[in-house]
């Protein structure tokens, strides 16, 4: 039985993870939870499963959760400090880190500290402290497993060991991306996106914020950032392919000239499960993939023109530093005045590229530089909005 504390439980892979539990109570059991600020969502959950320490992001979430609760035997908390601990739990065995975005990055690194297994759902957490935070994984000599459809494919399809994955004779990683909703748009027509037509996915249901960046295509420059660091490569060893169909994850291509792609329906729990389960396979309820009726796969090189964001995820990598915090945090200040129609579509990435060219890129010694560039970043991206100086 494997004791489970789910990081971020009322979003879409919060969701999905917790129907594997229920799935499976012979083999896991949720121990911890957290939720932001969605208290109705975090009530049903706990009285369906009972969790041990339930947190909330604020206060008046945590009383208001309570007093939905009451007569449960959880312990309701809140804040960072309380999100450290349930990821540092003694009781848990694995930590879903599905919070999204940089607030993600501290209590993830709470349960890699307590050597727990660590199913990574926040990207956020390599995008911008990814040495730091692999060095940590190598020093507590934690079993690491990408929850990214994408990573997790790649995962599956490197040569496994009794400790992992391993990149050996590979000479290419090739990443695939949807393309978004607006693949086949012109650029002129992509100036007048509505924040209703960026997040709708033509193939995955997700949040807002993580929609906006896959219609971008920063999602897609966040996830190579993300493969680099997970699997030890530089951005011209990934090839990113536009696969609008979702059914191939990802692909490794070896030296012999082999290639060893992941296959699926377009269904979150498939990794979510590979990576609670691992190194078994459990069942899913995801209906298997059919291909005489996918019929058709299709492969295009991704618009660098249309979708700067991809390049400017590269340029960071090989920036170095504080570079991809400060990318990172200039994309969730675009991402969040695009939302609240401050700024167009095409905006983000004139704003992503702005604050990244202006910027002070200082070498990452400690985390405190990561916090202080997220800081500075945030702060430069919104002078620039209320400015309207960007482009």
């Amino acid at each position: 039985m494997q004791g489970i504390c789910l990081l971020g439980a009322t979003g879409s892979i919060g969701q999905s993870t917790l129907e594997i539990i229920a799935q499976h109570p012979d083999k896991f059991v949720l121990i911890n939870a957290s939720a932001n600020e969605s208290v109705d969502k975090m009530a049903d959950i706990c009285r369906r499963f009972k969790p041990q320490r339930a947190v909330m992001g604020s206060e008046k979430a945590c009383n208001e959760l309570a007093q939905q609760c009451q007569g449960l035997a959880t312990s309701f908390e809140w804040g960072e400090a309380a999100l450290d601990s349930i990821a540092s739990d003694s009781a848990v065995d694995q930590v879903m880190a599905a919070i999204m975005g940089f607030a993600g990055l501290k209590p993830t690194l709470a349960g890699v500290r307590a050597g727990k297994r660590t199913l990574l759902a926040n990207k956020e957490s390599l995008v911008t402290a990814g040495k730091l935070f692999m060095d940590e994984v190598a020093h507590h000599e934690v079993t690491l497993l990408p929850i990214d459809s994408e990573h997790n494919a790649i995962y599956q399809s490197l040569p496994q060991t009794s400790s992992g994955a391993h990149k050996r004779d590979v000479s290419k990683i090739i990443l695939t991306a949807s393309g978004g909703p607006f693949r086949t748009w012109s650029l002129s027509d992509m100036g007048s996106v509505t924040p209703a037509q960026a997040c709708k996915h033509p193939n995955w249901s997700m949040g807002q914020k993580i929609s906006i960046d896959s219609a971008s295509l920063m999602n897609k420059g966040l996830e190579l950032i993300e493969a680099c660091w997970l699997f030890d490569v530089t951005p011209n060893e990934v090839d990113v392919v536009v696969h609008p169909e979702s059914i191939i994850h990802s692909m490794v291509s070896y030296r012999d000239g082999s290639v060893i792609a992941q296959m699926g329906n377009p269904d979150m729990k498939i990794p979510i499960a590979y990576g609670m389960s691992w190194p078994d396979r459990v069942e899913t309820n995801v209906a298997p993939l059919n291909l005489i009726d996918v019929a058709r796969l299709n492969f295009e090189s991704p618009d660098l023109l249309r979708f700067p964001n991809l390049k400017l995820a590269a340029d960071a990598w090989f920036m170095g530093g504080t570079a991809m915090a400060v990318l990172n945090a200039a994309n969730e200040i675009a991402v969040a005045a695009f939302l609240n129609h401050q700024i167009g579509f095409l905006d983000i990435a004139k704003l992503n590229e702005r604050v990244l060219t202006v910027a002070n890129i200082v070498a990452v010694n400690a985390l405190d530089d990561v916090f202080e560039a997220d800081r500075y970043s945030r702060h430069l991206a919104l002078d620039m909005i209320s400015r309207g100086k960007f482009s």
